[in-house]
């Protein structure tokens, strides 16, 4: 049995329909349904269960023969959350539970971290999961820092030969596009919201430069399709052996207005763009550049490609956002 914790949300919705395609025939969501669509995530698997957040702990010690690997990609993934007591709850003290009910059980745990945790990047996006590295970085918002804060309590524990996982895995998520993310609002990737501008008619909003480095629109992140993520984290879990913090990016920055191109080139159409300030609620937090170091994976040996951005684009937008079923 596998359970996977936030699988009706935009990353475990795709893991967990890799895992269906792959023949595994126990999966478990543990997730809010809420009142949007993010059900319609799930509504084409094949589950075993489908569990609240609240029941996981009592459903993981019922069924703890039965379970044998833990995707934990639940959490508050909001970057502008203000409640500093419920992200810690979450975000910290569940992944910290987790993290020693599967120790205890001799389970294994693949969970999400993020890019988030890098801040402004003045410390380099070197996934190096020591306790020393890790005190180097500075998240920029509260949902960075706890991610942060449990990467630093695991990477303690394995200092400390402490018990833990017979495997564990973090993974630092950068920016994301794919599939089933259509719930997340405001969080949505720029490839959805750029779309729905085009097929408005109006002019895709990208954010102006308040950093003398960087044009409008040239703002650099690593855009990911959430298929290569799904890739590395099937990777793990058919190689039981290997453990560590490990970005979850392509390598390569590119810019939102390369994104917003793409977009268009992939509906046949020219380019509309225009640009808005950065609010200013968020103006000290913006990261402007991100790129994943991906040589601890290649030297783990993950070896698959990984798609550029015109194909990643390409991809999503035709084989999901042009049809009338955006669902995977």
């Amino acid at each position: 049995m596998i359970v996977v914790t936030g699988g009706a949300g935009f990353i475990g919705s795709n893991l967990v329909a890799a895992l269906e395609a792959r023949g595994a025939d126990a999966i478990v969501v543990c997730d809010h349904q809420g009142a949007d669509d993010k059900a319609r995530n799930i509504a084409k698997r094949k589950l075993a269960d489908v569990i609240a957040p609240d029941a996981l702990a009592a459903f993981l010690d019922d069924n703890r023969d039965a379970v044998t690997t833990v995707f934990h990609m639940g959490a508050i993934s909001s970057t502008t959350e203000p409640d500093a007591d419920r992200i810690m709850d979450v975000n910290f003290g569940q992944s910290v539970a987790l993290w020693r009910w599967c120790a205890a059980r001799g389970k294994r745990l693949i969970y999400a971290s993020s890019a988030a945790t890098y801040g402004d990047g003045s410390a380099g996006f070197d996934d190096d999961g020591s306790p020393a590295g890790l005190a180097r970085l500075r998240p920029l918002n509260l949902y960075g820092w706890s991610k942060h804060l449990f990467d630093r309590w695991a990477a303690r524990v394995v200092a400390d030969d402490g018990a833990r996982p017979p495997q564990w895995a973090g993974l630092k998520f950068f920016n994301v596009y794919g599939p089933n993310e259509y719930h997340k609002g405001a969080q949505r990737s720029v490839v959805v919201q750029a779309w729905e501008a085009a097929k408005r008619g109006v002019p895709v909003r990208l954010f102006r430069s308040h950093h003398p480095d960087y044009a409008d629109g040239g703002q650099l992140r690593d855009f990911v399709s959430v298929d290569d993520c799904v890739a590395l984290m099937l990777w793990l879990h058919d190689n039981p052996d290997i453990c560590g913090l490990f970005n979850m990016g392509t390598g390569e920055a590119r810019s939102f207005a390369d994104l917003a191109a793409a977009v268009f080139a992939a509906m046949g159409r020219e380019p509309d763009v225009e640009y808005v300030d950065t609010p200013p609620e968020i103006r000290d937090k913006y990261q402007y550049f991100t790129q994943a170091e991906m040589a601890r994976a290649r030297a783990a040996g993950y070896g698959a490609p990984f798609r550029s951005l015109e194909d990643g684009v390409a991809e999503y937008v035709q084989r999901y956002l042009e049809r009338e079923d955006r669902y995977r």
